[in-house]
């Protein structure tokens, strides 16, 4: 009989997600930037909501996830706080917020957990971040890692393409990941490595995994919302199953709204005062 975890609890917290791993119950994770969908995330049942540096290219449409603001992130989080009751949410530390000194990550950090009322704060990186992480950890926050591809780093890696593949950079990997564990970290992203890497990881450390491109044996998998429900159709990667064409079914229903506007068919009878 399997054990549904999720279904026994008021609230998601990190002790939840912890006893889904141990369960094997794995862990639903979507990313979300306001209200309005945080809240149909939330009533279908989601485990955790990512409030992602993602924002930054799917909301507000620059090339990386390098420009978006702390102020910008806390906004999205806020927003996304007010639509859920029960799942577990996550904001992204954005770029240049924590890489330059651990208190200038506990800040970030504070201002996020404050301003929000988010649950947890996530940032890139392992052995470089260390510092950081366990100050966060140390002021009573809950620190998610992300190791693998990061976006962040895009401009050092120079390309979007899959991670670790090299024993090098597995072995750093592997060890970042037991460092992140140690340093305090309730779980960790993995993000487009290759897949028996990534179970290797899952069962090397305690704490939850969550993968996006890193195969089936992560803990729980984590997809940004605008790719998953089918709004970006842009963006076709091996990992992505795409849920929904709602970029289809947006255009058509708005295609049909202006004709019937131009047509003088809206608003009928029916439809005025």
């Amino acid at each position: 009989m399997s054990v549904h975890v999720n279904k026994e609890v008021k609230k998601v917290t990190t002790h939840t997600l912890q006893r889904m791993k141990a369960v094997g119950e794995k862990i639903s994770m979507i990313t979300a930037y306001d209200y309005s969908f945080a809240r149909l995330f939330d009533e279908a049942g989601i485990d955790v909501i990512l409030v992602g540096d993602s924002a930054s290219n799917v909301m507000a449409g620059h090339e990386t996830t390098l420009p978006i603001t702390l102020d910008q992130m806390i906004y999205h989080a806020s927003a996304v706080i007010r639509g859920i009751n029960r799942c577990f949410v996550v904001v992204d530390l954005p770029f240049g917020t924590y890489q330059a000194n651990s208190k200038e990550a506990l800040a970030s950090a504070i201002r996020i957990m404050k301003e929000t009322g988010a649950h947890a704060v996530k940032l890139e990186g392992g052995e470089e971040v260390l510092e950081s992480i366990k100050r966060i950890v140390a002021a009573g926050i809950p620190v998610m890692g992300h190791l693998g591809l990061t976006p962040q780093s895009i401009y050092k890696f120079g390309t979007y393409t899959v991670r670790a593949r090299e024993e090098a950079e597995a072995n750093k990997l592997r060890n970042d990941a037991k460092l992140l564990q140690e340093a305090g970290c309730f779980g960790v992203v993995l993000e487009k490595i290759p897949a028996q890497l990534a179970k290797e990881v899952s069962e090397s450390i305690i704490i939850p995994t969550i993968g996006i491109g890193a195969g089936m044996y992560c803990d729980g998998q984590v997809l940004v919302m605008h790719d998953m429900l089918g709004i970006n159709t842009e963006f076709k990667p091996r990992f992505l199953r795409q849920y929904l064409n709602l970029y289809e079914q947006i255009t058509g229903a708005v295609k049909n709204y202006i004709h019937d506007v131009k047509a003088k068919d809206f608003p009928n009878d029916k439809e005025q005062y």
